[in-house]
Order: C-alpha cells, then structure tokens, then sequence
C-alpha cells in the first residue's frame, strides 16, 4: 500500500539539504529558523562550524552586530559534542563578541551567561554591571540612581546593548528598547505593554512573571531592574550612546 509507515520517512539528506538552503538564502528569519533543526543533526552541527568559520574565523567586534553567529554558538554550546566544543573554544573561546579594552567594567559574565542561554542570569548579572559601572555606593545598594545613568560611558552601554542583540536574534538590548519607546512616541503607558512590563493595571513581577527566553515579546530584556520606576528607564532611553 502506497501509504505504509515507510513511504512516510523523510530522507535525512533531503531534510539536510532543504535546511542547507535556508541556512544560505540570506533571509534572516528563515536562516534563523533553521538553526534548531540542522543543530539536532551530525551533519548539521558540521554544516553549522563550516558556515560559521566562512561567516567569521574570529571574534567580531562590538560595533559588528550579528545575531546568527550568535544563535549558532548559543545551538554548538548547547549541543555539547567534541567537534562543537573543539570549534568553539579554537575560533571563539570567550564568545562571538571580543569585548573592548577600553572598558573599565568586565562585561564578560554577561556574555557567557547570554552564550548558555541563561537569560535570568545574563538579567542580574547586567544590573550588577551597571552598579559597578555607576561605582561603590550603587554597588551596595544594588540599583541606580537616574543621574548616575546620565554619567556612564556611551562605550559600556553600547556594548552591554550589543552582546544582548547579539545573543537575543536581535530581539533584547537597550537600543531595542528605545526603538520600541520611539514607536510609540515615548508613550510610557504605550510602551510597558509592548515589551510585556505590565498589562492593564498589573506590573509584570520580577522576576517570577518575566519570560527568561527567546519566546519573550521584542525588547522584553533586560529588566534593569525596572522596579526602580520610569527615571532610570527614561535616562536610559535618552543616553548619548544611541545618537
């Protein structure tokens, strides 16, 4: 009978190479959507190495912003397979972004959170970044004042902004956000909802009701601890680092 079991079976290679062609069309959405599956595949992994190794054979710098490379790492690191691990501690040991030197705060454990896709993480981690960015007494006190947004480099934002673009397909950042906020005509009451911050009446709670994944609405992330109100957001959205 023309429809057994085994007139169903999908030829691997043709599944492979159907993958193949998303992954080289150069639509980022279909390229995008073709990492999981070629990452569950032998073949696929190898595919992935080969295209990231032409894509880049070295970290990008902070101003090259590119969430595929990101997103076939984060698939390798998971995949956790000798040749995955072998390419990326031989072409990318410490991520896809090289992290400037000009910088006097550490970004890398935000980035290697990013990497495992440990979102929650990579979360408190910024915060924590930010406050020893803003110096001492924000340190202890665990959150920023506006006014000590207003003084940090344009450099470090950039390049918190650019490791959650680059580990997010382009979907978290600050400058997400700000794109988000001027959307909708710096509307504060516009903008919560958009980013899933709050619905109706109800602030979404930190950080129990927070979507820790790439399934999170477009700018959804990070939460800069967005207890603090609209001051420290609005400082944020208004920083020279994005002009």
């Amino acid at each position: 009978m023309s429809d057994s079991p085994a007139s169903a079976v999908i030829d691997p290679s043709t599944a492979l190479d159907s993958l193949a062609t998303a992954l080289n069309s150069g639509n980022l959405k279909k390229q995008l959507a073709a990492l999981p599956a070629l990452a569950a595949l032998d073949d696929g992994v190898a595919l992935l190495i080969d295209f990231a190794k032409d894509r880049s054979p070295q970290p990008l710098a902070i101003d090259t912003i590119d969430p595929l490379l990101g997103r076939i790492c984060q698939l390798l690191n998971r995949a956790d397979l000798p040749q995955a691990r072998n390419f990326l501690e031989g072409y990318y040991p410490d991520g896809v972004v090289e992290l400037p030197g000009e910088c006097t705060v550490d970004y890398q454990p935000i980035q290697t959170a990013l990497l495992e896709e440990d979102f929650d993480q990579a979360d408190r981690i910024t915060i924590q970044k930010l406050c020893e960015l803003a110096g001492p007494e924000a340190v202890k006190r665990k959150w920023l004042y506006f006014t000590e947004v207003d003084r940090f480099p344009a450099l470090d934002l950039q390049v918190i902004d650019g490791l959650w673009r680059t580990y997010s397909e382009g979907k978290f950042g600050f400058s997400i956000q700000r794109e988000i906020w001027l959307g909708v005509g710096q509307d504060w009451e516009k903008f919560w909802p958009k980013i899933n911050w709050k619905q109706g009446n109800h602030w979404t709670r930190w950080p129990g009701e927070f979507n820790w994944s790439l399934a999170a609405p477009r700018g959804h992330l990070p939460t800069t601890n967005q207890l603090r109100g609209v001051r420290v957001m609005n400082a944020l959205m208004r920083h020279p680092a994005w002009s």
